[in-house]
């Protein structure tokens, strides 16, 4: 009983694999010699070392049952699967763990359903997993896989791990075509090395997704990592890992004095319109963008931005529309004036790391900005208020309003820098005391160096040079004095200078308060 068919003609070491089969036992032809035992090595594998894909798609489909108080089971290590291995369609109900194999042509697992499905540290020319469906785990640690991989609409019961991996991009450069992708927990894909695009569009994570330390490469293309309208119900990490044992890193930043390698995207990335249950940790991500790609966090929505990478030296990092709770950021790591945008940009509480003075987070806000919006200044202004810094806030509003006035007309900008001297634009209501007690004690002792004739001899108060100066000074309140007095030649234009002075000081701080109120 379960003995294989006549027809196939079974090699001795398809016997073998066959018996450990029924066994669940791992069927291993490892030789104990590095060189010789790499998959990915240039080394050949003889018959010895060879069984036929037909023979294993007939174990996995259709194999024999197991022998009694055994759990059957495809366990292979050190062996080559010539031919096709095609699966297509078909229920695989074994545990499948194949590890430092090699596969002659490609993978083709399209449709079909798996418990688990674990190839570790093998060489495939290509994997097609379209709409493939497992129940647990797919594993696919430290593989090199020649034509890239397609996952797409593919349903991982528990978890997807690429860690280590090495993939190189098919005909239409995607290393990865993952759209529609759903997995159940966690996918890990650390210390991946990725040449072409790497497509996760409209793909769902139950747990966290972590690229750390990986590298992502398409310079050619417009984006390494492509992935608009992804969901991740935890965290996103695009940090670093220690690079002798990723898996332990667990989330966390590698301890002080282990061997690291940071996140490296070389070409654009798109997270349009994703969805991040916890946070998008940036941490010392690099980003090496050539002039017309972007780093596109478009309408992106989670609790936490963590955005503390290498600033990049070319490209456009885009934040438009995005909503985040917490922003936190250094100074260091936002791109200069044309390469950031972020029109609409949400964020509730800041928190830089490090030094980021007032200053550059200005500059910060310019950089955004090439033509005058007001909205990136209020949205600060708005932020440093609530978190108590007013005044920060009547900075950053003061700044707006002079960015403002290099977009208005001659006359609007002369009337401008009048209100910047003055009263900083109502900003800096102290200065309206400065000005008008300058202007007082300049105009009473040039008036108690004349006395004027009066208008109504022996009927009039007595003359006062200070009240005199005073009167002249404070618009539509009366204090007796400028009616009671003749002024002639020099005096008389010194005082409609006063009172043309007290106008504009006032028209200011009145259209200044004005603002100040409207804010409030």
């Amino acid at each position: 009983m379960g003995d294989p068919p006549e027809d196939l003609g079974l090699t001795a070491t398809e016997r073998f694999m066959w018996q450990a089969f029924q066994n669940g036992s791992r069927y291993d032809l490892t030789v104990g010699d590095h060189d010789l035992d790499d998959p990915h090595g240039g080394r050949r594998w003889g018959p010895e070392r060879s069984v036929r894909a037909r023979v294993v798609a007939l174990l996995l489909l259709d194999g024999p049952p197991a022998l009694r108080g055994r759990v059957s089971a495809v366990k292979l290590r050190g062996v080559q699967i010539t031919g096709t291995l095609d699966v297509a369609g078909g229920t695989v109900t074994p545990y499948v763990e194949l590890t430092g194999c090699r596969f002659e042509n490609e993978v083709l697992l399209p449709e079909s359903r798996f418990t688990t499905l674990r190839l570790v540290n093998c060489s495939i020319p290509r994997l097609e997993a379209a709409r493939l469906r497992t129940e647990g785990d797919l594993h696919l640690p430290r593989c090199h896989v020649h034509r890239g991989i397609r996952l797409a609409d593919a349903q991982i019961g528990t978890d997807l791990l690429l860690s280590q991996a090495v993939l190189h991009r098919d005909q239409r450069d995607h290393a990865v075509l993952g759209d529609g992708l759903t997995v159940g927990q966690d996918l890990h894909a650390e210390l991946l090395e990725a040449d072409g695009e790497i497509s996760l569009r409209g793909a769902q994570v139950g747990g966290s997704l972590s690229l750390r330390g990986s590298r992502l490469a398409h310079p050619y293309g417009e984006r390494a990592l492509n992935a608009p309208q992804l969901t991740v119900e935890h965290t996103l990490y695009l940090t670093p890992a220690a690079v002798a044992n990723p898996i332990a890193t667990g989330g966390a930043t590698p301890a002080r004095g282990v061997r690291v390698r940071r996140f490296e995207c070389h070409g654009g990335m798109r997270l349009d319109d994703g969805r991040i249950g916890d946070a998008l940790d940036l941490s010392q991500a690099s980003f090496t963008l050539e002039p017309e790609q972007e780093v596109s966090l478009r309408r992106i929505q989670t609790p936490e931005l963590r955005f503390l990478g290498e600033k990049p030296t070319r490209g456009v990092v885009v934040l438009n529309g995005a909503k985040v709770t917490n922003l936190i950021d250094s100074a260091a790591s936002w791109p200069g004036p044309g390469g950031l945008r972020m029109a609409g940009f949400s964020y509730e509480i800041l928190i830089p790391t490090g030094r980021f003075p007032l200053n550059e987070r200005l500059a910060w806000v310019e950089a955004a900005t090439p033509e005058y919006s007001p909205e990136p200044y209020e949205k600060l202004a708005t932020v440093l208020r609530q978190s108590g810094e007013d005044a920060d806030a009547r900075e950053v509003l003061l700044a707006k309003q002079r960015r403002r006035r290099e977009t208005l007309p001659l006359a609007g900008k002369l009337w401008g820098y009048v209100q910047d001297w003055t009263v900083a634009y109502g900003y800096r209501p102290g200065r309206a005391a400065v000005w008008m007690a300058a202007l007082w004690a300049a105009g009473a002792v040039a008036f108690s160096r004349h006395q004027p004739a009066e208008l109504r001899p022996d009927e009039g108060p007595a003359w006062s040079a200070s009240l005199y100066a005073l009167d002249l000074l404070i618009p539509v309140i009366n204090l007796g004095q400028e009616g009671e007095w003749r002024m002639t030649g020099y005096w008389q234009w010194t005082s409609a200078g006063l009172v043309l002075l007290g106008w504009v000081l006032a028209t200011t701080v009145a259209a200044g308060a004005t603002r100040l109120l409207r804010r409030s």
